[in-house]
Protein backbone atom coordinates (compact mmCIF):
# COMPACT_ATOMS: atom_id res chain seq x y z
CA UNK A 1 0.00 0.00 0.00
CA UNK A 2 2.56 2.48 0.92
CA UNK A 3 4.81 1.79 -2.32
CA UNK A 4 1.76 2.63 -3.95
CA UNK A 5 0.97 6.02 -1.79
CA UNK A 6 4.39 6.89 -2.81
CA UNK A 7 4.77 6.71 -6.13
CA UNK A 8 1.67 8.88 -6.33
CA UNK A 9 2.98 11.92 -4.15
CA UNK A 10 6.82 11.34 -5.29
CA UNK A 11 6.39 10.61 -9.73
CA UNK A 12 6.33 13.67 -11.74
CA UNK A 13 5.67 11.07 -14.56
CA UNK A 14 1.25 10.44 -15.13
CA UNK A 15 2.35 6.95 -16.76
CA UNK A 16 4.23 6.38 -12.91
CA UNK A 17 1.32 8.05 -11.32
CA UNK A 18 -1.60 5.46 -12.19
CA UNK A 19 0.52 2.78 -11.94
CA UNK A 20 1.47 4.08 -8.23
CA UNK A 21 -2.94 4.38 -7.99
CA UNK A 22 -3.37 1.07 -9.11
CA UNK A 23 -0.84 -0.92 -6.68
CA UNK A 24 -2.74 0.99 -4.18
CA UNK A 25 -6.02 -0.02 -4.90
CA UNK A 26 -4.99 -3.64 -5.58
CA UNK A 27 -3.60 -3.45 -1.91
CA UNK A 28 -6.60 -2.23 -0.20
CA UNK A 29 -8.78 -4.88 -2.58
CA UNK A 30 -6.47 -7.86 -0.72
CA UNK A 31 -7.09 -5.32 2.66
CA UNK A 32 -10.73 -6.25 2.13
CA UNK A 33 -10.83 -10.08 0.79
CA UNK A 34 -8.72 -11.04 4.02
CA UNK A 35 -10.70 -9.55 6.33
CA UNK A 36 -14.18 -10.76 4.63
CA UNK A 37 -12.31 -14.13 5.18
CA UNK A 38 -14.01 -16.31 8.57
CA UNK A 39 -11.48 -19.12 9.97
CA UNK A 40 -13.33 -22.80 9.78
CA UNK A 41 -15.96 -20.93 8.29
CA UNK A 42 -17.88 -22.55 4.92
CA UNK A 43 -19.88 -21.03 1.67
CA UNK A 44 -23.26 -20.03 2.66
CA UNK A 45 -25.25 -23.30 1.53
CA UNK A 46 -28.13 -24.34 3.89
CA UNK A 47 -27.75 -27.07 5.57
CA UNK A 48 -29.22 -28.52 8.99
CA UNK A 49 -26.41 -28.92 10.87
CA UNK A 50 -24.78 -25.69 12.80
CA UNK A 51 -22.25 -24.48 10.61
CA UNK A 52 -19.94 -21.55 10.48
CA UNK A 53 -20.18 -19.54 7.39
CA UNK A 54 -18.15 -16.58 5.84
CA UNK A 55 -19.96 -13.35 4.31
CA UNK A 56 -19.67 -13.65 0.79
CA UNK A 57 -20.25 -9.94 0.65
CA UNK A 58 -16.91 -8.13 0.57
CA UNK A 59 -15.84 -10.70 -2.21
CA UNK A 60 -19.01 -9.51 -4.29
CA UNK A 61 -18.12 -5.78 -3.88
CA UNK A 62 -14.40 -6.73 -4.35
CA UNK A 63 -15.53 -7.50 -7.83
CA UNK A 64 -17.51 -4.72 -8.58
CA UNK A 65 -14.82 -2.38 -7.48
CA UNK A 66 -12.18 -4.48 -9.72
CA UNK A 67 -14.38 -3.99 -12.53
CA UNK A 68 -14.96 -0.19 -11.39
CA UNK A 69 -11.35 0.12 -11.09
CA UNK A 70 -10.38 -1.25 -14.54
CA UNK A 71 -12.47 1.43 -16.38
CA UNK A 72 -11.51 4.03 -14.35
CA UNK A 73 -7.77 3.12 -14.89
CA UNK A 74 -8.88 3.06 -19.07
CA UNK A 75 -10.30 6.46 -18.84
CA UNK A 76 -7.37 7.95 -16.67
CA UNK A 77 -4.80 6.34 -19.82
CA UNK A 78 -7.59 7.63 -22.00
CA UNK A 79 -6.88 11.42 -20.55
CA UNK A 80 -2.96 10.93 -20.30
CA UNK A 81 -2.95 9.98 -24.12
CA UNK A 82 -5.24 13.59 -24.98
CA UNK A 83 -2.72 15.48 -22.18
CA UNK A 84 0.69 13.99 -24.64
CA UNK A 85 -0.68 15.24 -27.71
CA UNK A 86 -1.95 18.45 -26.38
CA UNK A 87 1.06 19.51 -24.60
CA UNK A 88 3.76 16.74 -25.70
CA UNK A 89 4.45 15.69 -22.61
CA UNK A 90 3.11 13.85 -19.60
CA UNK A 91 5.24 15.21 -16.65
CA UNK A 92 3.73 16.91 -14.30
CA UNK A 93 6.37 20.32 -13.51
CA UNK A 94 6.51 20.59 -17.51
CA UNK A 95 2.47 20.52 -17.68
CA UNK A 96 2.14 23.40 -15.50
CA UNK A 97 5.42 25.23 -16.45
CA UNK A 98 3.18 25.54 -20.34
CA UNK A 99 -0.37 25.73 -18.39
CA UNK A 100 0.16 27.49 -15.34
CA UNK A 101 -3.73 27.11 -14.51
CA UNK A 102 -3.37 23.30 -14.05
Amino acid sequence: MMIGLYMVINQSNLIKKLIGLNIFQTSVFIFYISVGKVNGGSAPIFSSTETLYSNPLPHVLILTAIVVGIATMALALALVVRIKKAYGTVEDSELQEKDPKC
